[in-house]
């Protein structure tokens, strides 16, 4: 029954119907008996990644148009806007919701190595992200806190992993982009991606072909946000 979700799920992903990859991957998720394999883990993460990165472009822009007619002192398009934007927060707080159910529920467990227990939790932190990022008040500091602790969380299990591994590197990225962006811990924000940057560069030569490419796509991430907060700190 896996492999039959599975490979709807590879299906789903070629014809773009994310909405139907989440739902063949949160079954495997569920129902597997033992722990989800790498191909399983990204299949899961890139079902979830494609339908909310659809909603979160989709409260940028209408947040855009948002603020052009507040200026104009248009009301009432300003109020059609209101109601718009609402029903997207519905639909990605869903999403979220969701994918921080299956995780808690079926994924994170004790006995997981650390690739897999970094991988979670750094989704789980992801996910909190999200939800912070459009809150507002007491939901946008709860979302915060639980996005803070499962970075940590994710932070301490990747210490058994090597500094050029790629779920390290994108964790220090989005952890990094969650202080800077979310808590405007600037200053954190630029230790934590230097560190990471540092000790993968020390390490760069012990790299295996493999992980190569996504390795040092994740440092230049890393150096490109570097570069772009510290002149944006000098300004």
């Amino acid at each position: 029954m896996a492999e039959s979700n599975v490979y709807m799920a590879k299906l789903a992903e070629q014809a773009e119907r994310y909405e139907e990859m989440v739902e063949y991957m949160k079954t495997v998720a569920k129902e597997s008996k033992e722990d989800l394999s790498l191909e399983e883990r990204n299949l899961l993460s890139v079902a979830y990644k494609n339908v909310v990165g659809a909603r979160r472009a989709s409260l940028r822009i209408v947040g855009s148009i948002l603020a052009k007619e507040e200026h104009k002192g248009d009301g009432g398009k300003v109020d059609l806007i209101k109601t718009y934007k609402d029903k997207v927060e519905v639909e990605l707080n869903n999403i979220c919701q969701d994918i921080l159910a299956v995780l808690g529920q079926n994924l994170i467990k004790e006995s997981l190595g650390a690739e897999p227990k970094v991988f979670y939790q750094k989704m789980m932190a992801d996910y909190y992200r999200y939800l912070a990022e459009f809150a507002t008040g007491e939901a946008k500091e709860e979302n915060s806190t639980e996005a803070a602790k499962a970075y940590k969380a994710a932070t301490d299990a990747a210490t058994e992993l090597a500094p050029t591994h790629p779920i390290r590197l994108g964790l220090a990225l989005n952890f990094s982009v969650f202080l800077y962006e979310v808590q405007a811990k600037q200053s954190d924000a630029c230790t934590l991606a230097k560190a990471a940057f540092d000790d993968a560069i020390a390490e760069l030569d012990t790299l295996d072909e493999e992980s190569y490419k996504d390795s040092t796509l994740i440092m230049q991430l890393l150096r490109d946000n570097l570069t772009l907060w510290t002149s944006e700190d000098e300004q």
